[in-house]
């Protein structure tokens, strides 16, 4: 079992990226009742993965190197520059990206920007999907101390 783990912050943070995206999947499933894979590779939506990695990361580096090591403070810092981006920038891009189709589609036919392909919408997060992202990562860097132990 400990050739397994043999990185725990790295094995954390991916498990917690897979949890996130697997969520998302079935999420769709049950609000839209219909099967749709490409969540599993999909930005955007509840829990936010990118939130759930990175926090999944600290925390295990965190109960791994020490909370009080520099280790662990670049990675809270990496966490907190990637959950501003998620929550910011992503989704305000995102935002700006569905004024920007709708304005392509009021364009009329002859333009040459008319048959322009569509941006994607869903870039960002709100905060509550950057919440439960960071919940997530926390559970699961805390359930694998939990569940390895001695093996970490």
């Amino acid at each position: 079992m400990a050739a397994a783990v043999v990185n725990y912050p790295l094995v954390a943070g991916l498990l917690a990226f897979a949890v996130a995206q697997s969520a998302k999947f079935f999420t769709t499933w049950y609000k839209e009742k219909r099967w749709d894979a490409r969540q599993f590779i999909a930005s955007g939506g509840m829990p936010s993965s990118h939130s759930a990695t990175v926090t999944a990361l600290a925390v295990s580096v965190g109960i791994q190197e020490g909370f009080r090591s520099a280790t662990f403070a670049t990675s809270v810092i990496l966490a907190c520059v990637v959950m501003h981006d998620a929550f910011g920038v992503r989704l305000h891009a995102g935002k700006q990206a569905e004024v920007l189709n709708q304005i392509v589609y009021e364009l009329p036919i002859e333009h040459p920007l008319a048959e322009t392909k569509p941006l994607r919408e869903i870039l960002g997060h709100t905060v509550p999907q950057v919440v439960a992202g960071c919940i997530l990562g926390i559970l699961t860097a805390v359930i694998m101390l939990l569940v390895l132990g001695s093996y970490i």
